[in-house]
């Protein structure tokens, strides 16, 4: 059974850090991407995990 980490969503075009989410711990080496809507871009863009 693995354990969940607390990450962070950031919109990539304007870096606004809108949503947050969990994910596995057994998976550091990569980076969660989502599609998401911007609240302040006003659209649906794609969201990364950031630290």
């Amino acid at each position: 059974m693995f354990m969940r980490q607390k990450v962070t969503l950031a919109c990539e075009q304007c870096g606004s850090r809108n949503y947050t989410t969990t994910k596995q711990m057994g998976r550091l080496g990569e980076r969660l991407t989502a599609n998401k809507f911007c609240s302040v871009c006003n659209k649906h863009t794609v969201h990364r995990e950031t630290k």
